[in-house]
């Protein structure tokens, strides 16, 4: 940009002095000067198109990136190498494309250009030689040497503006992008004087709760409930039912369709959402280990914790010990998405990291649906201990697990159907949770 505002001043300040030494041959070189100007943003413009395109196509390419790499065992697993390749190829072979069409249209633009701006130099020529040869106007030996040597430092800066014309036009496609996403809407916002909770008891009420994920299909359907501090509620029934809508309302990760959601009988839109969430845990079926340290993966939630609190926090839930087999200990780099680590041990750091976090309500997401025996019962012992005291909201589809539930809410078609004690709807000859209980007895 400083490139091309000194080239204008330049510009400017040439002309004059073209136009001092003789107006008539400074007229034939800066009259044409708008309309090299105007090209050259014609062009840029064009250029700017076809980049803010092979960038979007390039966006393609990585969504393929992050398709198969993550997912390459299961690409093995079909066989599918060959087809992952031709796709990649294909979204490669439009980027190419494009960048080709750029490509072209520079190398036909910029010789045009320098074409029209030394074609205006031989008019200076064209002008001059009548009048050194005693025709028209006087015009001296001198002079035109002069105007000469000032007309071939004229021609630079439009050379300039012409390249810098490409540069600018792919910095600013590139800026766009990245100010598409620096200006988009979070989906959660906080209210304009948000309540902070000090502290958050752990109350959860449900008020004739609707909700769609792309506003039309409705997944919840007038859901009430009223959940007091430290209970232990079980959310079941079958797949897709709303179950996991339910934990994602609790921890505001989308905002109710209709009716109203209350945290100790505060709508949960009015709070301040980065304090809630603080109040707040997850242990979720897959658990996300971010790649770094074991230690730093604990203490993710509680960047401040000392590591004297971080092994506390892990004996609780089951993991000094194998942390303590480990080559560095705590200090084991875990890999990306901690894929060192076994199913059950990467459970084990996910719960270790929300006893150190504290929160006064937890969502538990199907904790120990993928693990075996041994270390299913290693982690319901952690989990025993992580619930103590908080108001936690379990969802698993293994009945068996939330027996020592306080209450049990059975979610179907997006509707709470039933809801008691294990007791309680198991007595209930035609119940929804009693038939998804003898189901399970059958296949066990």
């Amino acid at each position: 940009m400083v490139d091309v505002s000194l080239s204008l001043v330049m510009l400017a300040g040439l002309g004059a002095v073209l136009l001092s030494l003789d107006w008539r041959l400074g007229l034939v070189m800066t009259v044409p000067v708008p309309a090299f100007c105007w090209l050259i943003y014609r062009h840029g413009e064009a250029i700017q198109q076809l980049f803010l395109r092979a960038w979007r196509k390039w966006s393609r390419v990585t969504d393929v990136l992050s398709d198969t790499i993550p997912g390459i065992r299961v690409v093995k697993a079909f066989n599918q190498e060959e087809r992952e390749i031709q796709r990649f190829g294909e979204r490669n072979q439009d980027v190419t494309g494009e960048f080709n069409r750029i490509h072209r249209l520079w190398t036909t633009f910029w010789p045009l250009l320098m074409l029209g701006v030394h074609a205006t130099t031989l008019g200076v020529w064209a002008f001059a030689m009548p009048r050194l040869l005693g025709g028209g106007a006087p015009l001296s030996s001198g002079t035109f040497v002069s105007f000469l040597l000032y007309t071939t430092m004229f021609v630079a800066p439009i050379e300039v503006i012409g390249q810098m014309a490409r540069t600018m036009s792919r910095a600013t496609t590139s800026a766009h992008r990245v100010f598409e996403v620096l200006d988009t809407e979070p989906e959660i916002r906080d209210a304009p004087q948000p309540v902070r909770l000090e502290p958050v008891r752990g109350r959860v009420t449900f008020e004739h709760v609707t909700f769609a994920y792309d506003g039309v299909r409705q997944v919840l359907r007038g859901v009430s409930f009223d959940v007091a501090p430290g209970e232990l509620i079980g959310l079941v029934g079958p797949s897709g039912g709303g179950k996991s809508t339910i934990a994602n309302l609790i921890a505001r990760f989308y905002d109710v369709t209709g009716g109203a959601i209350r945290i100790d009988g505060v709508d949960v839109r009015r709070l301040e959402t980065g304090h809630y969430r603080r109040q707040m845990g997850m242990v979720l079926q897959d658990p996300y280990l971010f790649h770094g340290t074991v230690l730093e993966n604990i203490r993710y939630g509680l960047p401040e914790a000392s590591l004297d609190e971080a092994i506390a926090a892990s004996r609780a839930a089951n993991a000094h010990d194998f942390i303590c087999k480990l080559q560095h200990g705590y200090d084991t780099v875990v890999g990306e998405r901690g894929h060192t680590l076994s199913g059950g041990e990467r459970q084990r750091v996910s719960i270790a990291r929300a006893i150190l976090h504290d929160p006064r309500i937890l969502i538990l997401d199907e904790a120990t649906s993928s693990v075996d025996t041994e270390t299913e019962r290693e982690i319901q012992e952690a989990l025993e201990r992580l619930i103590a005291g908080r108001t936690v909201f379990a969802i698993a589809h293994r009945l068996s697990t939330l027996r020592k539930a306080s209450r049990l809410f059975v979610i179907e078609d997006g509707r709470l159907v039933e809801s008691g004690t294990h007791r309680e709807l198991l007595a209930k000859p035609e119940g929804k949770y009693r038939r998804l209980y003898e189901m399970q007895l059958q296949i066990a």
